[in-house]
């Protein structure tokens, strides 16, 4: 037996992603398929295999031939992808309560488990790895294999959008405080409470990335150049910095 060893175009996809949500590239920064296939050490075609597998993410966009952008989060993105998310998430949630069995139980109640773990760390990547892996798990357990499908098309823009807002929560205890009554109405087989609980969630979030998103663009208009809060910069921190490259 061998293990398949992953195309190219694959891991440098896993390496921008990464530069993507960790900050190293930013919101609004475009970039060139020549500087980015000289910097990972691939060919262009190798590289364009990758940014198109993270456009299709919707974690990045082609402006010209050869020219990218990363997009610009909104107040109508967070309305959108929290409108959708609820929509996805509230259904698993319902599904995962009415056809929840021990095993299920028991799966779901580590991950949140984790999460709590996470917390305890005080280390807001962790906590937001714990926090995706929750969320995925509730739809996992639900076996529905077409929401499954959706969620994952949905996943990265989740991910990149719970980095974001939870970098803005100074206390992160809260995060469990409002992870806990979704996961007890699931244990609970409380099909209804917990969809509408699960569909409810993101609002928080929503109301923080908007809050957040007018104060940086105040702040940016006052001091061109400067981050414009303390969560902007730690998502723009090292942005200079040049990709790691996708074959080493």
């Amino acid at each position: 037996m061998k293990v398949e060893r992953r195309s190219l175009d694959s891991r440098a996809a896993d390496v921008l992603r990464e530069q993507i949500l960790s900050g190293n590239l930013v919101p609004g920064q475009r970039v060139t398929e020549t500087a980015l296939a000289a910097q990972l050490e691939v060919s262009r075609g190798t590289l364009r295999a990758a940014l198109r597998a993270l456009a299709h993410e919707g974690l990045i966009q082609q402006v010209a031939y050869t020219k990218w952008m990363l997009p610009e989060f909104s107040h109508a993105d967070a309305w959108e992808l929290y409108t959708l998310r609820g929509t996805l998430e509230g259904m698993a949630a319902r599904l995962a309560a009415e056809h929840r069995t021990r095993d299920c139980v028991a799966t779901l109640e580590a991950a949140f488990e984790r999460l709590v773990a996470a917390v305890g760390s005080r280390k807001h990547g962790r906590v937001a790895e714990a926090d995706l892996a929750l969320h995925k798990t509730i739809v996992a357990i639900t076996g529905h294999q077409r929401l499954i499908d959706q969620y994952r098309l949905l996943e990265q823009q989740v991910r990149h959008y719970i980095i974001s807002s939870n970098a803005l929560i100074m206390d992160l205890n809260q995060i469990v405080a409002e992870h806990q009554p979704i996961v007890r109405a699931i244990v609970a087989g409380e099909p209804e409470k917990a969809e509408r609980l699960a569909r409810q969630h993101n609002a928080p979030e929503v109301e923080r990335a908007a809050e957040a998103l007018v104060r940086e663009r105040a702040a940016a208009k006052a001091s061109p150049g400067k981050p414009a809060t303390k969560a902007a910069a730690r998502r723009g921190a090292g942005s200079q910095k040049e990709p790691v490259k996708a074959n080493a």
